[in-house]
């Protein structure tokens, strides 16, 4: 059985909320385990992970109990495979839902990381779910279908693309439109930001 961790984005606002995340990924382990991290940034361009993979791996430091034996490995697709299998946690990041997208369906998903626990953020969630409807886009998109659920990320952010030209992100049309979207008796999970939920299939 596969756990999953969906968190909805911009959990680094939240302090309390990120310390939760953080420790809900590492809540079946004993503090004297020793658990490897993979850190998988496939929705961000190739020239910044490492850059990401070091602030992430600082950050995640912080926020657990410095008892706890954690060595982190970043995610690289000609890898993958194996890294999962010598993997505890995979982490997939946030970023861009097409770029994502392209990298996981090269991949016998979800039987390579069966038993693992798979922890996601934003575009991370969505990639798993049945469909999703995307900030940067504004629309439903269909996910991997590897969870049989519909997602809404960063749910009623009064900041997430405060700049964008497009003005503010109407929620409500939102939740309407991935209501109508595919399959219209599967749930809907619109989490606020920061917010997490568990499923173990």
């Amino acid at each position: 059985m596969t756990k999953y961790i969906l968190n909805s984005g911009g959990v680094k606002k939240f302090p309390q909320k990120e310390i939760d995340f953080a420790k809900e990924m590492l809540v079946d382990f004993k503090v004297d385990d020793e658990v490897k991290i993979l850190y998988c940034f496939f929705a961000q361009p190739r020239e910044v992970w490492e850059v990401k993979y070091e602030k992430y791996k600082e950050r995640y430091i912080q926020l657990i109990d410095s008892s706890f034996k954690i060595n982190f490995e970043l995610a690289y697709p000609e890898k993958f495979e194996e890294q999962i299998r010598l993997s505890n946690i995979i982490f997939i990041l946030g970023g861009d839902d097409h770029l994502l997208k392209f990298w996981l369906r090269q991949f016998n998903l979800p039987k390579i990381w069966d038993g693992k626990i798979v922890a996601t953020t934003s575009a991370g969630s969505g990639a798993l779910v049945n469909s999703f409807w995307t900030c940067d886009w504004r629309k439903s998109l269909d996910g991997l279908n590897i969870l049989p659920i519909k997602f809404i990320p960063h749910y009623k952010s009064e900041t997430y693309g405060l700049d964008d030209p497009r003005g503010p992100i109407d929620w409500e049309k939102a939740y309407q439109e991935i209501s109508e979207f595919g399959d219209k008796n599967l749930p809907i999970y619109a989490l606020g930001e920061g917010d997490f939920i568990v499923f173990n299939q």
